[in-house]
């Protein structure tokens, strides 16, 4: 009598991968079921779309970087408790260890950067200007308050060692300019969200009207 192995039971709707589409960025789930869809909704942020044969979930275009990974990594953790088996790719993942986090903040930069080619309205510009330079969330100020440290570290070690803290003082004044250049990124990301305002003919420079204005002619 000849033995048979039986194989594994594997159920597809107890399986969900939440990864980043590399064509669109955006991240999107495969996968699941009715209850998975509602955990994938209320701590993730998902919305239900339909595809070409089934339906599907992703977060919305505008949702900022990080809460892309904070919504798809809180998925994760509660789709894990309630039993469903969970593949998070790993650049989602804000649980990841350091050793990632270069590689993140690269590739949150070329997201960015893939944003802003394809935003074809002012106000996904203006997502993406908030996401370098909001107050409290943006890439600059986080810079700024980097370089703060490096300049004061920096000017601390000089005055100790008896030198001129002078090229630490050069590099406080650089983050001053980074500072009020940051405000003004915020001033024009203000001003994408707004109606551009219509255009209006230009004057002519007044040496150039007045090359135009013929001269008196002598007698």
């Amino acid at each position: 009598m000849t033995g048979r192995t039986e194989e594994p039971e594997f159920l597809l709707p107890r399986y969900i991968t939440i990864t980043r589409d590399p064509r669109t960025q955006l991240v999107v789930t495969i996968g699941g079921d009715q209850r998975a869809a509602g955990i994938l909704q209320t701590t993730g942020g998902f919305l239900r779309y339909p595809g070409p044969s089934i339906h599907y979930h992703r977060q919305p275009v505008a949702m900022p970087v990080e809460k892309q990974r904070i919504g798809a990594t809180a998925a994760a953790h509660a789709l894990l408790v309630a039993g469903y088996g969970v593949y998070l790719a790993p650049d989602l993942n804000v649980l990841a260890t350091p050793d990632g986090d270069r590689e993140a903040a690269f590739r949150c930069l070329a997201q960015l950067t893939e944003r802003a080619r394809r935003a074809g309205e002012p106000h996904l510009l203006a997502d993406v200007m908030a996401e370098v330079a909001a107050p409290e969330t943006g890439m600059l100020p986080h810079l700024r308050e980097v370089l703060v440290s490096v300049w004061t570290s920096w000017a601390n070690h000089l005055r100790e060692q008896g030198h001129d803290d002078e090229p630490a003082e050069l590099l406080s004044d650089i983050t001053c300019v980074l500072s009020r250049k940051t405000r003004e990124i915020e001033d024009l990301r203000a001003q994408a969200t707004r109606a551009p305002k219509p255009a209006t003919a230009r004057q002519p420079p007044a040496a150039a009207r007045a090359a135009k204005t013929p001269s008196p002619r002598r007698r």
